[in-house]
């Protein structure tokens, strides 16, 4: 059935990421996102769907997209979450769970975990349109392969 749905809706992997299995893991030097699914193409343009896992103490990169959009909603934990508004100021807001936050192309955003966050991502199916410009572990715009290296365990 799934099949059917995807040929009839012309959905398909973005390029580059047609070999995925999903769920799929991509490790972070703050935690892990598991990618649910990812599809582009069909009526809707796609979409991605992960859980994102980020621990105390750490935060993701200052970051903006250039098209991506994004939904988060917490699970789980408590984050200092960075959105820049209208005028170009960066309002820091303390978040819980059951709180959410969307972030529109280009605004600068970051979330800095103060307890281990669980969160819940939709976005458009961009994955590598990621504009870092402070990032703790000095990583670059985009995708970094090696966090996509798949880790079997034994």
């Amino acid at each position: 059935m799934a099949e059917k749905i995807k040929s009839k809706n012309n959905l398909r992997r973005p390029k580059g990421y047609e070999h995925l299995s999903f769920p799929h893991v991509v490790n972070k030097p703050w935690g892990r996102e598991e990618w649910l699914e990812l599809w582009e193409g069909g009526r809707g343009g796609g979409y991605c769907y992960k859980r994102i896992h980020i621990k105390a103490g750490t935060r993701t990169s200052f970051q903006y997209h250039e098209r991506k959009v994004e939904t988060n909603y917490i699970i789980e934990g408590k984050a200092e979450v960075w959105l820049e508004k209208d005028s170009g100021k960066i309002e820091k807001i303390i978040m819980g769970t059951g709180d959410s936050f969307t972030v529109i192309p280009p605004k600068k955003h970051r979330v800095i975990a103060l307890t281990d966050v669980i969160l819940q991502e939709v976005s458009t199916p961009e994955v590598d349109d990621v504009i870092r410009l402070q990032d703790d572990n000095e990583r670059g715009n985009g995708k970094i392969k090696s966090e996509h290296r798949r880790i079997f365990k034994s």
